[in-house]
């Protein structure tokens, strides 16, 4: 008798207005769904975004800062050399890429969020950085894909970004929450 009083009072309170506007808010935001919090990257991606042009290769590409959302104009995918080989090498026909330069102010966990599918490489030292963690909502825009790096502070590195079905990708660089 105590479990049927447990599952009603639960049933009761799943189909209250507060849990179920919850629910519904889930069920309509496509974005709700990450198993992380990204607020940040979510409030990046509703602010104006700043222009910037990926170079075609590591020599001199232009830098970009955390905290900041930037639309990200790439080459055609057959222009561009990376300063280490992708993860992903077998771009799609007519695809875009291009090459960022970063710094993470301080040593820890950085997410790189991106508006559609692309492939995303962090490099250090000419070497892949090996992902901690990645996901994606592919309903979701805002962002669409996102993947976590831990990086070392106030070093150089390279953010390689291929396979990009479109020439602009916005593109935003956070310090992970709890972190």
């Amino acid at each position: 008798m105590r479990f049927l009083t447990l599952a009603a009072a639960s049933l009761a309170f799943a189909s209250s207005p507060p849990a179920l506007a919850q629910q519904n808010s889930v069920a309509a935001d496509p974005c709700a769904r990450y198993k992380w919090d990204v607020t940040p990257e979510r409030k990046l991606f509703a602010a104006p975004a700043s222009p910037v042009t990926a170079a075609r290769d590591g020599r001199a590409p232009p830098r970009i800062e955390t905290n900041r959302a930037y639309q990200v104009q790439l080459a055609s995918a057959a222009q561009v050399t990376f300063p280490a080989s992708p993860g992903k090498t077998s771009p799609s026909e007519g695809a875009f890429s291009g090459v960022l330069a970063f710094i993470a102010p301080t040593a820890g966990s950085y997410r790189v969020a991106v508006d559609q599918a692309i492939w995303i490489d962090v490099v250090a030292d000419a070497h892949l950085v090996t992902p901690t963690d990645y996901e994606g909502q592919h309903s979701c825009d805002a962002p669409r894909k996102i993947v976590q790096f831990t990086l070392t502070a106030q070093k150089p590195l390279i953010l390689q970004l291929s396979s990009a079905s479109q020439a602009n990708v916005r593109v935003t660089i956070v310090r992970a929450s709890g972190d």
